[in-house]
């Protein structure tokens, strides 16, 4: 049985090209005892693949030359050799990386309550993207009711879900994106109060008309020039959620950071950087909270699926294009 994978061979400058990267196929050994088959279904692409291409410190190790493509994964087990946690059939989901099969003796892999057709859901919503989304907005944002709420990149599988969660805890939404097709899933799908569409509109002048008296809480995934303006509307006591920069990973030169920060120490607002492993014990937690909700309806999402794994490069490309349209997942089943 062969195993195609995308292994990373090369640490970009500015943009990933097609040295990053080769698709290879190798023998599956056989398994040791103790040890599971997974036979991977989807694949999450997310923007953090960027920064874990970079040899810097950071809040996880840098993907190693030679390694398998990190990314969050879900799969069947196919193959069990005396493993006792798992059993054929099982629904797993964990950090398997770009690949169609994994060995693994279980370590960091938990069994989902699903069925093949809703998986894509379990690397999005019931994801790492859902569960950025829940703790950021909630732990890091302490919204309450009644606060308004800035997003950027609202359209994305975190910005999308922040929204939501914001609306449900009585908040006005106000999403920043960068498409007419983009602002109007906000409103009329999602139930934003206003977006901006950063593209067509002057954000400084946007910002005032519909943020007239500032913002509660900015949860930003873009960066750059947007967390500038954004800063310039705090209200007194805001939240700023570092969440992303997506407008910064590909840079050559340095990260362009905001002018407008002592913004932070006239409104004695606070500006806090988010990172969702911290909150990895409480994921169960927030997964019954989320699944209510979306039985409720109060809770929608959108999967962007493309598939074959030979597709890695372009469908990757999607993320910084922006040419996607909710969470976008790579199918490597074949």
């Amino acid at each position: 049985m062969t195993n195609k994978q995308i292994i990373f061979k090369n640490r970009p400058s500015g943009y990933p090209d097609q040295s990053t990267w080769e698709l290879q196929s190798n023998t599956l050994p056989q398994l040791s005892e103790g040890e599971i088959l997974i036979q991977q279904h989807y694949v999450s692409l997310d923007p953090a693949m960027r920064g874990w291409m970079n040899d810097t410190k950071s809040y996880i190790p840098p993907i190693e030359i030679d390694a398998v493509m990190r990314a969050g994964s879900i799969g069947i087990v196919i193959k069990n050799n005396g493993n006792p946690k798992f059993d054929i059939g099982d629904i797993v989901t964990s950090w398997g990386g770009v690949q169609q099969y994994v060995i693994t003796d279980g370590e960091g892999w938990y069994k989902v309550d699903t069925d093949i057709k809703n998986m894509p859901v379990h690397v999005g919503l019931f994801g790492m993207p859902g569960m950025t989304a829940y703790f950021g907005i909630l732990e890091v944002g302490k919204i309450k009711e009644g606060d308004i709420v800035l997003i950027s990149g609202a359209a994305g599988a975190v910005g999308s879900t922040v929204g939501q969660i914001a609306k449900i805890k009585g908040c006005k939404v106000i999403g920043i994106a960068g498409t007419k097709e983009k602002c109007d899933y906000l409103i009329n799908e999602l139930g934003f109060d206003d977006v901006i569409n950063y593209k067509t509109e002057n954000i400084y002048t946007a910002l005032k008309k519909k943020c007239p008296t500032g913002v509660d809480v900015f949860f930003d995934n873009v960066g750059g020039k947007i967390l500038d303006a954004a800063l310039s509307k705090l209200r007194m006591h805001a939240r700023v959620v570092v969440c992303g920069a997506i407008s910064q990973y590909n840079n050559k030169t340095k990260i362009n950071g905001p002018s407008n920060y002592l913004s932070l120490l006239v409104t004695r607002s606070t500006m806090q950087g988010m990172v969702v492993m911290d909150y990895s014990k409480k994921f169960g937690e927030a997964g019954k909270q989320m699944g209510a909700w979306r039985k409720e309806g109060k809770l929608k999402s959108k999967e962007d699926i493309y598939e074959g794994i030979e597709k890695f490069q372009e469908t990757y490309d999607r993320l910084f294009s922006g040419n996607k349209h909710g969470k976008l997942i790579l199918k490597v089943i074949e």
